[in-house]
């Protein structure tokens, strides 16, 4: 076996015996799919840096309570969730008043990707959570129904719903 290639329950014995090296290789491997999802819910690579490492100090002052009931990545992903929660409780931002700015920028022609995360940020949040996973983590509907501890047809809904909002916000 390659090293970094180790599965996730091996990874997890060593760094509950104090290997250090393998709490690198854990790091490494979730890193950028954690950081990519905070990412697409602030929308600043500084607060996205700062709540992808809190995931992971979470994580890891949680492991002598973690079983390992589902994939560790789902498990990180809901880590990361909670805290973007309690990150906009503290901030208290309100999106809305942005809504202009971000109709100005998409009439300058800016690609569509950018013009979809923009208003990904009005969707409700339960339907935001679900659309980042689905369509910018690329997640299966089977997995996020996992990750937020929802039946698979509700995800299903919440999916539909993203796109027909989507598609109304963006005027398509």
């Amino acid at each position: 076996m390659e090293p970094g290639t180790e599965p996730d329950f091996l990874l997890l014995q060593k760094i509950k015996n104090g290997k250090s090296d393998a709490s690198e290789q854990l790091i490494k491997k979730y890193y950028s799919s954690i950081y990519q999802y905070c990412l697409l819910h602030t929308h600043d690579r500084n607060y996205a840096e700062d709540l992808t490492q809190e995931t992971f100090l979470h994580f890891f002052a949680s492991l002598e309570t973690y079983k390992e009931y589902g994939k560790t990545k789902n498990y990180l992903y809901r880590i990361a969730g909670n805290i973007i929660k309690n990150f906009y409780i503290k901030k208290k931002e309100i999106l809305v008043e942005q809504f202009p700015e971000i109709i100005e920028e998409s009439m300058k022609g800016v690609e569509i990707r950018l013009d979809i995360e923009k208003a990904v940020q009005y969707l409700p949040d339960e339907i935001k959570d679900t659309a980042i996973l689905f369509f910018f983590q690329g997640l299966k509907q089977k997995e996020i129904a996992q990750i937020l501890d929802i039946k698979l047809s509700l995800v299903k809904y919440r999916v539909s719903k993203a796109k027909k909002l989507l598609a109304e916000y963006l005027g398509e």
